[in-house]
């Protein structure tokens, strides 16, 4: 389910948020980070594509292939290569899934997670599935906030996926701050960002 925020309610809902993690000081700046990309989507809008050629310039840099496909009519990741044919964010989430997959699934559709929403052969996706549904939360987790992460740093409007994945639900619950403090810490510990939150670029790469 996407998010219900919108520009005017994004305000109201951080001020629990920053209260919640005001003490988490890499995890306090990285919001700040992803809130001040508001300024390229105004009113939470945004052309999807913006930022495309990052994206692929970033999955290059981690020599990962794009096809000229679309998702929906087939899968995000054929276990071969990203499905081109897809918005900005979407490409982030991907490279995202790769860095985060174990080899062995990274040969897999999906990498063996099963149908992600815009997958086109959901029952393909499915028979190649071999995660544990609690292991395949926690992966979505790490992968969406990583592929944020990226599109931040790159120059892309992250607020827009931050919002729309899900982030900012709830947030008058202390859990769901603190959701995004442990995922943070949690890729800070498998050296995909480092201590100030920002993700890790590939050896050689500025």
């Amino acid at each position: 389910m996407l998010s219900s925020i919108n520009s005017v309610s994004l305000h109201q809902v951080l001020v629990p948020y920053r209260k919640v993690i005001s003490k988490f000081t890499t995890a306090r700046d990285t919001l700040e980070r992803i809130v001040s990309t508001l300024c390229l989507a105004p009113q939470l809008k945004a052309d999807v594509y913006t930022g495309y050629d990052e994206s692929i310039k970033l999955a290059s840099s981690f020599g990962l292939r794009i096809e000229d496909s679309c998702p929906e009519e087939t899968f995000s990741w054929n276990g071969n290569a990203i499905a081109g044919k897809a918005e900005t964010a979407l490409i982030f989430h991907e490279i995202a899934h790769w860095q985060i997959a174990s080899p062995c699934r990274r040969k897999l559709p999906d990498f063996g997670l099963g149908p992600g929403p815009e997958t086109g052969l959901k029952a393909r996706a499915e028979a190649f599935c071999c995660v544990a549904q609690k292991d395949k939360e926690e992966e979505e987790n790490l992968a969406s906030l990583l592929g944020i992460l990226w599109e931040e740093k790159l120059g892309g409007p992250a607020i827009l996926a931050f919002c729309e994945q899900n982030w900012l639900e709830l947030s008058e619950r202390t859990s769901t701050p603190m959701h995004f403090v442990t995922v943070l810490d949690r890729l800070i510990e498998l050296d995909l960002v480092d201590k100030y939150g920002q993700p890790i670029m590939p050896t050689g790469v500025r």
